[in-house]
């Protein structure tokens, strides 16, 4: 998509995972109903069946309830930034503090294995805690505990070595110098980790876009170079 133009105010990006949530409240609906008439109309052969097959109604719903309470788009590109939403919050960040962004790799032995993430590597990662939402903040610390354990050690064959600090420090060292403390500390500090164990300091799940990784990333590199245009 070379030489991408923001023909409105903004592009949309649609998460894969929220697609067909009306579907499965649908489908766990029917299944709830199949499932109680075979447990009230059906011999007692039938019971536990019926027990499994509302269960896996119950399943149904409540992942389609979870899929409709998620933002309608996951991302928003505009002229000036990008923009992740999510049910917890959204961060944003400029078009211009965006130095790289790729698929994260890791190494299994001898062998260098792609993540099912993008990556963002920040210019300066200090202004990003201020563009993100506290409650978004405190999910992601639990959301990306996994992507703690990934290192590029090369002692570790099996490419999820745990580390001794789990738990961020609630203090950091903005590169002004200014400190600062809280959950925005702790961020502050994973951001610094993963920057170290993967080159990246942001990261969007695959399933939140709407398209292959490259496809994406090829997008985000052209909204970048046609804000970069607009402002020459």
């Amino acid at each position: 998509m070379s030489g991408t133009k923001f023909e409105s105010e903004s592009i949309f990006i649609k998460a894969a995972s929220t697609h067909n949530g009306l579907t499965s409240i649908l489908i766990g609906s029917g299944l709830i109903l199949l499932g109680a008439l075979a447990c009230i109309s059906l011999p007692k052969l039938f019971f536990l069946p019926g027990v499994f097959v509302i269960s896996g109604g119950i399943v149904g719903l409540i992942i389609g309830w979870f899929k409709l309470k998620e933002p309608k788009h996951s991302l928003e590109l505009t002229r000036e930034h990008i923009i992740y939403y999510h049910r917890r919050g959204k961060w944003r960040i400029s078009w211009e503090n965006i130095q790289r962004v790729d698929v994260p790799r890791i190494t299994k032995g001898i062998e260098q294995v792609e993540l099912e993430m993008i990556g963002f590597r920040l210019r300066d990662a200090d202004v990003f805690l201020d563009e993100i939402s506290p409650r978004l903040i405190t999910y992601l610390l639990m959301e990306q505990r996994p992507l703690t354990m990934q290192n590029r050690d090369a002692n570790c064959t099996s490419g999820q070595c745990y580390g001794s600090d789990m738990i961020e420090d609630d203090k950091f060292v903005r590169a002004s110098g200014e400190g600062i403390k809280g959950i925005s500390a702790m961020f502050g500090n994973r951001m610094n980790k993963l920057r170290n164990q993967l080159g990246y300091d942001v990261f969007i799940s695959s399933n939140e876009i709407d398209r292959e990784a490259m496809q994406f990333i090829a997008l985000i590199k052209d909204c970048q170079a046609a804000a970069a245009k607009a402002k020459a």
